[in-house]
């Protein structure tokens, strides 16, 4: 058997032309070692059966086991899980690219899985449910973002045995390999966590780089109030959204994050580090709640993107919001239900400050039941 090339990636004039390298030998049906933040893995296209099955082969790999595949974007994910459910979209947003491994229910008639050959779905999805992962490493985006399918991929190691750390126990491990592609010891230096998805929980299969707190962050409700300036009305709405959701709940607010709630506040046009106005101080500590801690931070396209519903003051917020993030027009809505903005009370009397207060109140209040079902929905693992 002869042994694998060796590419170091550190060495390279030109690392595009090792992108296209790598590409080409994917899909020639070469299996090929990629190093990852995590460890080293080794991948096979998912178009070309032979591959696949031949990794298989040389893995050792039993029956049953599943193959993880390596995707482009968390966009991707919808063709391969239409029915993709709160749970597993938050993680995919939030934890991708990095070292999770999401494994996830799908519905076979309705997946782009039925593209691949049997036995690709037989080594991919045996029992109904599929892994799949986006690794942070550049080399690896890059190839992924020129392939027109995923890659199949695993740790270089025979089933059971410890998984390669470095290029060359890559070609210890799995001397069957093509191609090495070296980039030095991984960031990281340990697997991904591979988390299952259920229909509103999630459970850790293998601990890895993610710890179980990190998990729960990101599969917890996050819950995002927009203003002008981050000074007035977006704060006085997040602390009194905190207490009134504890408040149901029966926690204290402290106690929110615990539970993988995240309740949090950006202005449209602010600036970074600037106190809540003394106003929205004074009228806040009436109702018992201290925002003096709050820092203002300007509304950027990933507190957006992540969160799973957005509350504009105004309809004109809300309007400009949607028209620089469109793809999160579903989740961007105009705070009070009855379609009434919510006016800066900046420059205005303490009066005009309680009358924003009242309404932001009563606005959270009406929307209360609403928030409660994100904050059912995978705070917890079974």
């Amino acid at each position: 058997m002869n042994s694998p090339l060796v590419i170091p990636l550190k060495q390279a004039e030109e690392p595009r032309d090792l992108v296209h390298r790598c590409v080409q030998a994917l899909a020639e049906g070469r299996l090929v070692v990629l190093p990852t933040e995590t460890i080293y893995g080794v991948a096979a296209s998912v178009l070309i059966p032979e591959a696949v099955e031949r990794l298989a082969q040389l893995k050792g790999r039993k029956s049953g086991h599943a193959f993880t595949l390596a995707i482009k974007s968390g966009e991707e994910l919808w063709d391969y899980v239409p029915n993709l459910n709160r749970v597993g979209w938050r993680l995919a947003q939030r934890a991708w690219p990095g070292p999770l491994t999401l494994v996830l229910d799908f519905d076979h008639r309705a997946s782009a899985v039925q593209r691949f050959a049997p036995s690709v779905r037989e080594l991919v999805c045996p029992e109904g449910t599929i892994g799949f992962r986006i690794p942070r490493h550049n080399f690896v985006a890059e190839v992924l973002r020129l392939l027109p399918a995923p890659l199949v991929l695993t740790s270089v190691n025979r089933s059971g045995e410890p998984p390669a750390m470095t290029a060359e126990e890559a070609t210890q491990r799995l001397p069957g390999v093509d191609i090495v592609f070296d980039d030095g010891p991984p960031q990281l230096g340990t697997a991904s966590t591979v988390v299952r998805v259920y229909h509103d929980s999630w459970e850790i299969l293998r601990a890895g780089a993610l710890s179980k707190e990190y998990i729960r962050r990101m599969a917890g409700a996050v819950i995002l109030f927009v203003c002008t300036g981050n000074t007035c009305r977006s704060p006085m709405a997040e602390g009194l959204c905190r207490h009134l959701l504890a408040e149901k709940i029966g926690c204290s607010s402290q106690d929110l994050e615990n539970l993988g709630v995240t309740v949090s506040s950006a202005g449209l046009e602010a600036y970074c580090g600037e106190s809540a106005s003394p106003q929205a101080v004074q009228i806040m500590q009436e109702r018992g709640l201290d925002i003096r801690n709050h820092v203002s931070r300007p509304l950027t396209e990933r507190f957006v993107l992540e969160a799973d519903c957005v509350f504009a003051m105004t309809q004109a917020i809300r309007d400009a919001i949607i028209s620089q993030w469109p793809e999160a027009a579903n989740r961007v809505f105009l705070l009070h239900p009855d379609g009434k903005d919510i006016r800066d009370p900046f420059g205005g009397t303490i009066e005009t400050y309680r009358v924003s207060a009242d309404m932001i109140e009563e606005a959270i209040l009406r929307r209360l039941d609403e928030l409660l079902l994100l904050v059912d929905s995978g705070h917890t693992d079974p």
